[in-house]
């Protein structure tokens, strides 16, 4: 890959998914992140600010991991130095490395299939001002 995000063959694509495990248990890109903020932070309104994501948002997020999975994400520290904060837990970190895992996956996957449309793609043009190509004629 370039420095630009290009391939030999142009761009690669961004890959963005969410995972449904049931129809209450779902882990999508922002809930991954804010995992992220929280395990290098210590902190849950710092993971939150350090990605640009309420408070309240956040505190949303991390509740729906105790009403999606059986085994707790994250825990809560008490005291020490900072006075506390939010920590994840095995079962979080390895929440987190899968996704990321299975991101990389993907993304490699795509990157070899879609070689050809990405090279069509054009440099430096915003998405929205791109024109869609008609259904069948890609």
């Amino acid at each position: 890959m370039n420095e630009d995000g290009t391939g030999a063959n142009g761009p690669n694509p961004e890959i963005r998914f969410r995972i449904d495990f049931s129809a209450t248990c779902a882990i999508a890109p922002a809930k991954i992140d804010l995992l992220e903020a929280i395990r290098d932070s210590g902190s849950l309104s710092q993971g939150a600010r350090h990605i640009g994501m309420s408070y309240r948002r956040a505190r949303q997020l991390l509740d729906s991991f105790k009403e999606a999975f059986r085994v707790p994400v994250t825990r809560a520290v008490r005291g020490g130095p900072g006075g506390g904060g939010v920590v994840l837990t095995p079962f979080g970190e390895a929440l987190v490395e899968s996704y990321r895992s299975l991101q990389l996956e993907i993304g490699s996957l795509a990157a070899q299939r879609l070689g050809a449309i990405s090279a069509a793609v054009r440099h430096g043009t915003p998405p929205d001002a791109m024109q869609r190509a008609p259904a069948g004629k890609i």
